[in-house]
């Protein structure tokens, strides 16, 4: 809860309006956050179809079915093949795999994010994250107990790389 609520203090104004793509579903927390915070629409996509349930259920409870939309699937089928943009794209996967670095090489390629989208995400303080992402400029790491999260701000078109 306090990485939670850390993101969204990060996030603040950006959230409003947003539509939003929580990539690592889970239970929908993060994606729910954002919807609870003022974003139109939420994406929740996970590889499993029992979070997926979760997630739905989730949804109804806080009365948000209608702003968010949840795909079974995985997440580099995902991106490569959705035609959506977003404004704020989470990236909170499991810790053991390289799915941050292999999800953040895959939006580098393709063009889902807004001018000056920004993409969250989490990891814990041991894992290094070497990634080069032109067309984005990278947050400071902000740390919270033993997660650390890094913000992506993909720059305007008429911006300098």
């Amino acid at each position: 809860d306090r990485v939670k609520e850390a993101v969204f203090s990060i996030l603040h104004f950006d959230v409003q309006d947003a539509v939003v793509l929580d990539l690592f579903g889970g239970t929908g927390q993060l994606g729910i956050e954002a919807l609870s915070r003022g974003a139109k629409r939420a994406v929740f996509v996970d590889h499993q179809q029992k979070a997926c349930e979760l997630i739905k259920e989730n949804l109804r409870r806080t009365k948000f079915t209608r702003q968010g939309n949840v795909i079974r699937g995985d997440y580099l089928e995902y991106l490569r093949r959705t035609k959506e943009k977003f404004d704020i794209i989470i990236l909170d996967p499991p810790y053991a795999e390289n799915f941050l670095e292999n999800a953040l090489n895959c939006i580098a390629e393709i063009d889902i994010l807004q001018d000056n989208g920004i993409i969250v995400t989490e990891r814990p303080l041991e894992k290094t994250l070497n990634i080069q992402m032109p067309g984005f400029t990278c947050s400071r790491d902000y740390k919270y107990g033993k997660t650390l999260i890094t913000l992506f701000q993909r720059d305007s078109e008429g911006d300098e790389a």
